[in-house]
């Protein structure tokens, strides 16, 4: 099995997942019953927040484990692991 920067945390992924899952439902319903707008936009905020953190986290782990493994190993591999968090982060800053 390949383990990746996440793996050791993991199981705290997969509950903020299913927390974020919850939410993603929770919109939905508000929707369905014609709730206000500026409360179906807080939690619109909220699970952006949510999906936000999980994905800095995530980020971090990613920098720490494969980034940092690859640029020890050398080679023309953590180049390309650079560039590929580089896009990452290019991403989300955008989003």
């Amino acid at each position: 099995m390949v383990e990746h920067g996440y793996t050791p945390h993991k199981e705290d992924h997969l509950k903020r997942l299913r927390r974020i899952e919850g939410q993603a439902r929770g919109l939905q319903r508000m929707v369905e019953e014609d709730k206000y707008c500026i409360d179906i936009l807080t939690q619109v905020s909220a699970m952006t927040r949510a999906l936000q953190s999980l994905s800095l986290n995530l980020l971090e782990e990613h920098l720490g484990h494969c980034v940092a493994g690859a640029i020890e190993n050398g080679g023309p591999e953590g180049e390309a692991k650079l560039k590929e968090a580089n896009a990452a982060i290019a991403r989300l800053v955008k989003s």
